[in-house]
């Protein structure tokens, strides 16, 4: 797969894990993504700390997206679009995010 649009991912992450994400559901899907934000906190403590691992940390950015991914998959939330409406239209959201 060449560098994947936010839309591309999204379908990839789809076509691959549908079946089994629908089975686990949003609440214990939440779970798994909040447990990969806390891997993400790790690595980017051990990198404040001048011990981290690059390759580490962004396979952690990289898990969190597909997690993130998944549960907007399985409660059908189209994420170009989501991210389109609320930073892109209109000029986005104004002040700080």
């Amino acid at each position: 797969m060449h560098d994947p649009t936010l839309s591309e991912f999204q379908q990839f992450i789809r076509d691959r894990y549908q079946e089994t994400d629908e089975a686990r559901g949003p609440a214990r899907t939440f779970l798994w993504f909040s447990e990969e934000i806390g891997e993400l906190a790790e690595a980017l403590a051990r990198r404040e700390r001048g011990d981290g691992d690059d390759a580490n940390l962004r396979e952690e950015f990289a898990d969190v997206l597909a997690w993130l991914t998944t549960l907007a998959n399985i409660t059908g939330v189209d994420l170009a679009a989501a991210v389109h409406n609320k930073y892109v239209a209109n000029g986005g959201p104004q002040g700080t995010k």
